[in-house]
């Protein structure tokens, strides 16, 4: 199965954020349904999805996200590759990667 995502980028990160930090265990997407899973050294919660990586902010980092998070926004990165592609905070979603 194919999925063309990126047109759909926006919706899927903001019900992948909507499921992970209302602490469902899954999230469905076009019909189909994804596994919300943790790394295991540092439990933070991700989905994987066709070449994107959903991620939730580290609140134990030092960064001005993980304080944001600490103070209880509800932040999730949207990756692809090794680079940051989008991000959902409370909600809003922002496209950090231009395309070209």
């Amino acid at each position: 199965m194919s999925m063309d995502i990126e047109s759909n980028l926006k919706e899927y990160a903001l019900k992948i954020a909507d499921a992970m930090f209302s602490g469902q265990l899954e999230v469905e997407l076009g019909g189909n349904k994804y596994l919300i899973e943790k790394f295991k050294a540092k439990r933070l919660k991700y989905v994987d999805l066709y070449g994107f990586r959903f991620v939730e902010q580290n609140p134990s980092k030092t960064s001005h996200w993980a304080q944001m998070a600490r103070e209880g926004k509800k932040i999730l990165w949207v990756f692809r590759g090794r680079s940051y592609y989008a991000r959902v905070v409370d909600g809003e979603y922002t496209l950090l990667k231009k395309n070209k």
